[in-house]
């Protein structure tokens, strides 16, 4: 077993950053007041809080009485969708797509059968939604629609400004998942027609357990969450402040850090796909090449599969993510990558490398010569080669 870890799948998680540790800890040993008592000492937690909310809305381009803190993006996504839903009774129809996150994408399957209609758009070999269909769907009973800010698996990056556009002409609400989006590009909440956005801090190097939700002031609303007087009524709950304070410094620290994702991660994203694509035949890159994500790259490999591809990479200390769901004795690639249409015999190959602003050339070099080797030892041995 190798002890250097490389890391390559900050979709997943990201590690702590060392300024957010920093911030939380005070509030993990001498800060532990509850940010609802009436005392001064309980008011420091509250003004960390506040602090908190401030630096995330200023990553966002919105207001900071627009951020509620939640726990995690999949309870962000969920509240701003059932509190959509409760507060328009009468509609009964949801577009979303055939490639979100499980967060929404089961809830979807779950409204389903519980009486909703769901429209569920499809997407191209690129893994791009089409503006018309998605016009198209939409009707007088349209609830909400609920689209993602960019993929977790391929990177792409959606046309968030035109779907919001055709949802504001028509009156519908519009939810955006931007948990793989926040920190990585530019988001602009004062321009964009976006009515609820998710976002989680163990996406942006603050700790797991924390996340938040915009609601644009005047949205339909109906807490989730209900109990105290927390978060102005929208989310119950004693608030966590040490991983909210982590929140807030991390959000701070993407804004002025944002520009080295879109240059310097991005480059090292490109030559690790230059590099494996040059050096493995057989291999395709999953995703829209022109739009996506700068640290993130899907690529599946002929006749091989992914979660080999996985156990031998650990072996070597390095650390991906597969596009593929080939576990528990499940023999079917990700769903994301059945919607796009990806062959049968690159599907199961497929692997997701995602970088992150600690991630250096050196490590890059190391993956794709251990990573080519990998794919040269696991074709020998395949099954599936013709």
């Amino acid at each position: 077993m190798n002890n250097r870890i490389i890391y390559f799948d900050n979709n997943a998680t990201t590690g702590t950053a060392p300024e957010v540790l920093e911030a939380m800890l005070p509030f993990l040993k001498d800060q532990y007041g509850n940010p609802s008592s009436m005392y001064a000492f309980a008011g420091v937690s509250q003004k960390a809080v506040n602090k908190a909310r401030t630096q995330t809305a200023a990553l966002l381009g919105a207001r900071a009485e627009e951020i509620t803190f939640t726990s995690c993006g999949t309870e962000s996504d969920a509240t701003a969708i059932m509190a959509a839903l409760r507060a328009q009774p009468d509609k009964k129809h949801v577009v979303t797509s055939r490639v979100e996150h499980p967060a929404v994408l089961t809830l979807g399957q779950h409204l389903e059968k519980e009486g909703w209609s769901v429209t569920w758009l499809g997407v191209d070999d690129k893994g791009r939604l089409s503006l018309d269909e998605l016009a198209g769907a939409l009707s007088k009973d349209t609830a909400l629609v609920s689209v993602m800010f960019a993929n977790n698996e391929t990177g792409n990056i959606y046309p968030v400004a035109e779907i919001g556009a055709l949802c504001r002409d028509r009156g519908i609400p519009f939810h955006v998942d931007a948990v793989q989006a926040v920190g990585k590009i530019p988001i602009d909440l004062s321009s964009l027609p976006v009515d609820y956005l998710a976002l989680s801090g163990h996406k942006l190097h603050a700790p797991k357990g924390v996340g938040a939700l915009y609601v644009r002031r005047g949205a339909p609303f109906r807490p989730f969450l209900r109990g105290g007087h927390q978060e102005r009524g929208r989310r119950a709950g004693t608030e966590a402040v040490p991983n909210i304070v982590a929140l807030g410094a991390a959000c701070e620290l993407a804004a002025a850090r944002i520009g080295e994702e879109n240059t310097r991660v991005r480059a090292l994203r490109d030559t690790l796909q230059q590099r494996l694509t040059t050096d493995i035949p057989d291999c395709i890159v999953n995703g829209d090449p022109d739009n996506r994500l700068p640290n993130t790259l899907n690529i599946s490999f002929k006749y091989v599969e992914g979660e080999a591809i996985l156990l031998h990479l650990d072996r070597y200390g390095i650390c991906a993510g597969s596009g593929s769901a080939c576990t528990s004795g499940s023999l079917e690639p990700s769903h994301v990558l059945r919607a796009m249409g990806v062959p049968f015999t690159y599907a199961h190959g497929s692997l997701r490398l995602s970088l992150s602003r600690y991630n250096t050339r050196e490590e890059v070099d190391y993956a794709t010569e251990k990573l080519s080797q990998i794919i040269d030892r696991l074709r020998e041995i395949s099954p599936f080669k013709e």
